[in-house]
């Protein structure tokens, strides 16, 4: 079995992966307009070497998951699809925390994946406060031989420590981006061990200021801001494993090209230093 840092390392020879949540219908509900174009770009971002899915069985709820087997199973053997677990979604389309029935869920998405072991799974956290509790369920289920690796997601890095003491993680998904540096420390931690993070949203929530300074540097290397922004991440830390999504093939294609930008040094620079204050984002 791989250990958190060789998975890890793995994921790192793509660098960007591809996060399924907005195949579902809006606000990750219901169903895709058009099925056949969720499969399609699905499929091309296989074809374009991804190697890293995220996912859920709570966007649609179920959808995404079923999109996901419909288009690519049987899985190609280079694949590692990551899955999250801790909230579920209401009639209406609420997110709901639901850290009680772990079992449940991670059985939704085995089912549904048509998996007989999940790749990795995230806990999804509510809030502030202590996980030992959620975390040390989904502990015993990677125990069961259920799940190969664990993660944490939407946490502070004192949940993360406590989740280290129960079982070894693999990942953090963290909001974090251009405009929202809130982990910085954290990230250079995680990199020290071997550990990923994986920022969710990382393109928008941009300031005017960040705005500006960004489509001026795009313009200076040729690319969009979105894919600067991307190679922004990239150079960040080698630890950081975005996970943009789009149901657009061809905005598909232009994040995955961001892995061929490099940023010259007084463009990083200036990207750098375009910062707003930091806030936590829940």
């Amino acid at each position: 079995m791989q250990n958190s840092i060789t998975l890890a390392e793995d994921l790192t020879l793509g660098r960007i992966g591809y996060g399924a949540m907005q195949l579902a219908g809006p606000n990750a509900f219901g169903p895709p307009q058009d099925r056949a174009a969720a499969i399609q770009v699905l499929r091309t971002a296989i074809d374009l070497g991804v190697t890293h899915l995220d996912t859920s069985d709570y966007y649609g709820p179920h959808i995404t998951n079923e999109l996901i087997r419909e288009a690519l199973h049987p899985y190609p053997s280079d694949l590692r699809i990551v899955t999250k677990v801790g909230f579920r979604r209401g009639p209406t389309g609420s997110w709901d925390p639901s850290p009680h029935d772990l079992r449940t869920q991670v059985e939704a998405n085995l089912q549904r994946l048509n998996l007989e072991v999940l790749d990795a799974v995230n806990l999804r956290v509510a809030g502030p406060g202590s996980l030992a509790k959620p975390f040390t369920e989904l502990a015993a289920l990677r125990k069961e031989g259920l799940i190969r690796h664990l993660g944490v997601s939407n946490v502070t890095a004192a949940q993360v420590t406590e989740a280290r003491t129960i079982a070894p993680i693999v990942f953090v998904q963290n909001m974090y981006n251009l405009a929202l540096r809130t982990d910085d420390d954290l990230i250079d931690a995680l990199a020290t061990d071997g550990i990923g993070y994986v920022p969710f949203f990382p393109l928008g929530g941009w300031t005017p200021l960040q705005s500006t300074t960004l489509n001026e540097v795009a313009a200076s290397i040729h690319a969009t801001p979105q894919q600067t922004a991307l190679a922004w991440l990239l150079q960040r830390s080698p630890n950081l494993l975005p996970i943009p999504g789009t149901s657009s093939q061809s905005h598909l294609r232009e994040n995955l090209a961001a892995t061929s930008l490099t940023l010259p040094p007084e463009a990083k620079s200036r990207l750098d230093n375009a910062t707003a204050p930091a806030t936590k984002a829940e």
